[in-house]
């Protein structure tokens, strides 16, 4: 997969470089754009389907990948402290929204405030361990994500299986949702609803009742 990257940004380098998926000069801090792209298309797709759940009356069914509050961190917050933290390549934001939309193919439930910043943490983990050169253990990415190193472990392992544990992406599929993201997500949309686990466990109240704690 890390070659595939490296051909694709060998015949895209401009698409890579507005995206920010470059490796950044010495002394450059600022963000990727990718982080606000993905962000605003998260927050645009949630907005819709809680008024679609809101007028269809449709109680949404916890899993594991639920909090029982809507956490007091952004989506564009969270994004930004995990790539601060986490130190994963700026195409692992990419590889975790095709997995979170692959995610989505499957029934029974919406993105919605309730489950995006789980389903990050756990995209984004899953992406990191495949293909950077370097990662993190998961304790390690509990804190940063501002869950418990358990639920950490039962959210990658329920998401390996909900995605068939498929996670290879052709250039062409890595190339199609860079395009999306740099026409300022507004062209595509995630509407797709989430796969609901066969075994869906009522996930505790301590992600909310816990702050999310600077790394070091």
């Amino acid at each position: 997969m890390e070659s595939s990257l490296h051909e694709c940004e060998v015949q895209h380098p401009e698409l890579f470089l507005s995206l920010g998926l470059t490796e950044p000069a010495k002394g450059v801090l600022e963000s990727p754009c990718v982080l606000t792209l993905l962000s605003s298309v998260l927050e645009r797709n949630i907005d819709k389907n809680e008024q679609i759940l809101g007028s269809m009356k449709v109680k949404e069914i916890f899993t594991i990948f639920h909090g029982l509050r809507v956490p007091n961190i952004s989506i564009r917050s969270y994004v930004e402290r995990i790539f601060t933290y986490s130190k994963c390549s700026p195409s692992c934001f990419v590889l975790a929204y095709i997995y979170i939309d692959r995610f989505l193919q499957l029934p029974d439930t919406y993105l919605t405030s309730l489950n995006v910043h789980r389903l990050l943490i756990t995209s984004i983990v899953v992406a990191a361990k495949f293909i950077d050169d370097a990662f993190f253990n998961n304790a390690y990415y509990a804190r940063v994500g501002g869950v418990s190193t358990r639920e950490m472990n039962r959210m990658e392992l329920s998401f390996l299986f909900s995605l068939g544990f498929k996670l290879q992406v052709s250039i062409g599929t890595f190339r199609g949702y860079c395009l999306q993201l740099e026409r300022d997500s507004t062209s595509y949309q995630i509407e797709k609803p989430i796969y609901r686990a066969k075994d869906m466990v009522k996930v505790s109240d301590s992600y909310h009742q816990q702050s999310v704690q600077r790394c070091s």
